[in-house]
């Protein structure tokens, strides 16, 4: 089955929502693999992080404060 784009584009911004809220002290290290997640997709389907490797590679790209703080 196809992941449509809008589908994975709404899974991308709830990750980096869940990331947004994780501090330093659960921050990953470069190159220490993600834990599983699990999201709910469009029409309340649940998607989780092995799934999608099961597809292939995965990328989470978080984009933090784009005009700084105020």
């Amino acid at each position: 089955m196809k992941t449509s784009p809008t589908i994975i584009r709404g899974m991308l911004v709830a990750a980096m929502m869940v990331l947004q809220g994780a501090g330093p002290a659960n921050a990953l290290d470069v190159g220490q693999k993600a834990p599983d997640f699990t999201l709910t997709a469009a029409g309340n389907k649940l998607v989780t992080l092995a799934d999608l490797l099961g597809k292939g590679p995965v990328v989470i790209y978080t984009f933090v404060d784009a005009f700084g703080a105020a």
